[in-house]
């Protein structure tokens, strides 16, 4: 069977509220005059949104290969060719294994940068891309909008699949069950009923 895509990030299903929130007015001044600033000249910054950036293009390149892997195994469920379908679906569970380890690098990425632009550690993405400098913001919102794009080409493709899976597995049934009503002949010349598809293989060989 198709495996469940159900580790795609957090920043995915963030909702529209949330999503849309920006950090409070005035949370980016300090109480030192001119101390933000220069915490921004001095790269105090860079690290923690580089490295952000860095865990975001690693998890954007696995939802593409993710996709990749499950039009791959569309292709092979359209074909007919359920030979490889085991293989393909192995190869779907590998990269899911890969996303979910990567999401944990995201997670703590995400939550240095957040902690120091001076918001709460579970920020969302977005709200990390509002309180961001430029251009990060920018950056940051370009990610979040691939993932959105990326996360809804997984599931529909991912249901996609499934539903393939069901109409092949009841096509199977049918196909088994109407092998056990055909009638062969006997030695004597009468009909017998074959009881087990695997008879016919055996008589066909």
């Amino acid at each position: 069977m198709t495996a469940p895509v159900t580790a795609l990030p957090r920043l995915f299903v963030e909702s529209a509220a949330k999503s849309s929130q920006s950090p409070e007015p005035g949370r980016w001044k300090d109480q030192t005059p001119g101390g933000n600033d220069l915490a921004r000249e001095s790269g105090g910054l860079t690290m923690p949104l580089n490295g952000l950036s860095d865990a975001l293009w690693q998890q954007r390149n696995l939802l593409e290969l993710l996709l990749f892997k499950l039009e791959e195994e569309q292709l092979i469920l359209t074909s007919g060719r359920s030979r490889w379908l085991a293989h393909a679906t192995r190869e779907v569970e590998t990269v899911l294994d890969e996303i979910r380890t990567a999401e944990l690098g995201r997670a703590l990425a995400a939550e240095l940068a957040a902690v120091t632009l001076g918001l709460p550690a579970e920020s969302s993405l977005a709200q990390i891309a509002a309180a961001a400098p430029a251009p990060w913001d920018d950056l940051l919102r370009a990610h979040r909008d691939a993932f959105t794009s990326l996360a809804t080409e997984i599931a529909q493709l991912s249901d996609g699949n499934r539903e393939l899976l069901t109409l092949s597995h009841r096509a199977t049934q049918e196909t088994l069950a109407t092998l056990q009503d055909v009638h062969t002949y006997t030695g004597t010349g009468a009909t017998a009923a074959t009881s087990h598809a695997a008879q016919l293989v055996d008589r066909t060989f």
